[in-house]
């Protein structure tokens, strides 16, 4: 509580927009700058994302540029109105707090903001910027002593998400909506518990389909060889009569996933990289080759193929040693196939998934009529959730995900570094640990406290 009191006696200009005495002009800086990133990322995510839909010419003409300006209002609001809080807030208040520059100014700010954004994507930025906070205020206790970090914790908590999520897409109307059809993408319609038909009907339905193909002559060369032989290898071998892989025996049904998942993820690392690549690519051409034969292009993809190999392998051997296929075993396998996170850890993977874990059990949760519903709860969560994130980008940025404070940096310009952290070292957060050598030069007509390098008037 004493920490909480404690203030020290700067104007808004002194600690927050140094570049400008003026709040007014401040605010229209930012509120610039904040406009011109929101509709570069909007515009070419709404693009790309009509794109891979293939959305039809209605959308482009009609409902692509109103999206896109809505989204951009969003994210445009929440940086203007942050700053405009920020001085409205010590003008209330007549000082500043430790919790005021930070929570006390984005929490209202990104409340409004919120509100402007479409329902339908409320709920997934609020899961982003869940995730966030929940990682934000982990680094904060670690930095305080409060919590000793675990090791490969991420890969644990992988683990119990991996088992839950893969019990839930077994179970019947277990997972819905995109996280269904994201996870039945990677493991395979094949471990879905419920088909249309029997495993020996489908079976020698297979076989039906596979035979005329035999009686057609073909040219003999090494491609045909190749796949007669691959043939035999895949479908001549152990299957058990509860696993619904039907052109595949265990072995080859674990491998073909393994190479499938492995090329995916190879191929989603490359893009990636694709536009850093390309950006040095006349000054530094031997960067093209770093484009294919990059360490985490073959991490993820082994992370990928690994998961899902391990996963159906585990399947399969449980269905073999029960003699029976059970939504339990996607709880064993689940668990199992998290293990291989090892290859490509990732704390942001672990902390989303189990963020929508979370979503889904309060979901069903409220379906069951054994949790209440909240209105407007995802805008307060929304709103909670940044303002902790924005505490730590003025008071300890090195307890933000450092790709969250250049998503800052880029959205002002820069000016979020122009804070004066070295003023607000007193509140015991170490604020100017990334800012040692800078310290703004201030105009000493409009300051309360003289300034440290006072700007040379002419």
């Amino acid at each position: 509580m004493a920490a909480l009191s404690k203030s020290i006696p700067h104007n808004c200009y002194e600690i927050g927009h140094t570049w400008h005495p003026r709040c007014a002009m401040a605010v229209v800086h930012v509120s610039r700058s904040a406009l011109a990133e929101s509709l570069r990322i909007y515009g070419t995510l709404y693009l790309i994302a009509a794109i891979l839909r293939k959305r039809k010419l209605d959308y482009y003409l009609y409902k692509l540029l109103p999206e896109i300006l809505q989204s951009t209002s969003f994210l445009t609001a929440n940086g203007t109105l942050y700053i405009a809080c920020f001085c409205i807030l010590r003008k209330i208040l007549g000082k500043f707090y430790i919790w005021s520059p930070g929570f006390g100014a984005a929490l209202p700010a990104s409340y409004m903001a919120i509100l402007i954004e479409r329902k339908s994507r409320r709920g997934l930025l609020t899961i982003y910027m869940a995730n966030q906070a929940t990682e934000t205020l982990f680094r904060m206790a670690v930095a305080r002593g409060t919590i000793t970090p675990l090791r490969h914790g991420e890969v644990l908590l992988f683990c119990i998400t991996a088992a839950l999520f893969m019990f839930f897409f077994r179970c019947k109307d277990g997972l819905k909506g995109f996280t269904y059809s994201a996870l039945k993408f990677i493991v395979g319609k094949e471990e879905i518990p419920t088909h249309s038909f029997s495993p020996e009907a489908a079976f020698s339905k297979a076989d039906r389909k596979i035979k005329p193909c035999e009686k057609v002559s073909q040219p003999i060369n090494i491609l045909t060889l190749t796949k007669k032989l691959m043939d035999k290898v895949c479908k001549h071998g152990p299957r058990h009569r509860c696993c619904k892989h039907y052109g595949d025996n265990c072995i080859s049904y674990c491998i073909k996933g393994f190479i499938r998942m492995f090329s995916i993820g190879y191929l989603i690392q490359c893009c990636l990289r694709i536009p850093s690549t390309f950006r040095h690519l006349f000054t530094q051409p031997s960067r093209l080759l770093s484009l294919f034969y990059n360490k985490e292009n073959f991490q993820l993809g082994a992370f990928l193929g690994s998961f899902v190999s391990i996963y159906k392998g585990t399947s399969c051997f449980l269905r073999w040693m029960r003699n029976l296929d059970d939504e339990l075993h996607a709880l064993v396998a689940g668990c199992l196939a998290g293990i291989s996170m090892m290859f490509y850890k990732s704390t942001t993977i672990s902390m989303y998934l189990a963020s929508k874990l979370v979503e889904t059990i309060y979901f069903k949760g409220i379906e069951a009529g054994k949790v209440p519903y909240f209105p407007h709860a995802d805008s307060i969560i929304y709103a909670i959730s940044t303002s902790i994130c924005f505490q730590a980008a003025v008071m300890e940025v090195q307890n933000l995900r450092p790709s969250y404070w250049k998503f800052l940096l880029r959205l002002t310009k820069g000016r979020f570094a122009l804070m004066n952290r070295k003023a607000l070292d007193v509140f015991g957060t170490e604020a100017s640990k990334y800012f040692k050598d800078f310290t703004p030069k201030l105009d000493p007509r409009y300051t309360v406290v003289p300034p440290e390098l006072p700007l040379e008037l002419s």
